[in-house]
């Protein structure tokens, strides 16, 4: 295994500004109607959301129960300045459930222009949406799932089971050479420009710095041979925890692509990543995502033109 050493590295959508409350999911309560009761709706990866006059996203939090009659699970998502927060994730369009006033919006695409408390709930609602439309029936025996502990727990009506939310984790690394060059990929299924840092998820029996180690070898045939953790951070898309690392690899060798995996990998000193970037020859991930956040933490600064 590599050798672990360093310090944090600032990562985005991480900031935790809403009482959870974990300890009253028990209370039956605190997902029933009542005044204090404001709803937060997703569906599939994204949340119903309001701009502001300039330009700031915010959650849009209903008076009303938006289920329209409906048996969607409800999720307590914490209490805001008194207000019990709940999530409702809704099934694909119908007339019963779709406001058209509601914008639902794709958190990919504009998480990072939410404030911290409404990240916060955005990234926490979507993950449990999915989760929830994911598991409705027992993995054990196939009955259906009842929500407990305010939507946290499922419990399988036949055999009594309890179920829990999944959270897959995933590294991401931005991998250096000994002239602090880094590495940036295509991978096979991004769109023409678009490269990134190194990532995969990590497989059952491995530690984190291990699966560095690995999905290094297995996308680019490179030995690392230092780590640094950095950060973490949610994506919930659909329900991921990455977690982030610098890597170094020794000197100039050979890269070896894995070719259903990586169509393209090239190292950039930070005058050529300028310049691709200015003749538009590459793009890069969106701010709100951790690798952005290691690409302009190598850069020493926004990587932007």
């Amino acid at each position: 295994m590599a050798n672990l050493r360093g310090p944090h590295l600032h990562t985005p959508l991480t900031l935790l500004s809403t009482d959870r409350d974990a300890l009253s999911r028990v209370d039956p309560a605190m997902i029933a109607p009542g005044d204090d009761a404001r709803y937060l709706v997703t569906r599939a990866g994204s949340a119903a959301l309001r701009e502001d006059d300039e330009g700031t996203l915010h959650v849009s939090l209903e008076r009303s129960d938006p289920r329209g009659g409906g048996t969607q699970p409800l999720v307590l998502l914490g209490v805001h300045e008194g207000l019990r927060v709940l999530a409702v994730e809704i099934p694909e369009p119908s007339p019963e459930l779709d406001d058209p006033g509601r914008d639902l919006r794709d958190l990919r695409r504009v998480a990072e222009r939410l404030t911290p408390r409404d990240a916060d709930l955005a990234l926490t609602a979507v993950a449990m949406g999915s989760w929830h439309r994911s598991m409705r029936h027992c993995p054990m025996c196939g009955a259906l799932l009842e929500p407990e502990v305010g939507g946290w727990v499922l419990r399988c009506r036949e055999d009594g089971s309890e179920h829990f939310p999944r959270t897959d984790a995933a590294v991401i690394m931005a991998v250096r050479d000994s002239r602090d060059r880094l590495l940036l990929a295509r991978n096979a299924n991004f769109r023409g420009r678009f490269h990134s840092v190194l990532a995969g998820f990590v497989e059952p029996g491995e530690s984190l710095e291990n699966a560095v180690a690995r999905e290094v070898a297995e996308e680019v045939g490179l030995v690392v041979e230092e780590v640094e953790y950095v950060g973490s951070q949610p994506w919930p898309f659909p329900r991921s925890l990455m977690v982030g690392y610098r890597a170094w690899v020794p000197g100039a060798v050979e890269m070896t692509l894995q070719e259903d995996e990586i169509a393209e990998a090239t190292w950039f000193s930070r005058e050529e990543l300028a310049a691709a970037l200015a003749a538009e020859e590459i793009e890069l991930p969106g701010n709100a995502s951790l690798g952005r956040a290691l690409i302009d933490d190598w850069y020493g600064g926004p990587a932007e033109v």
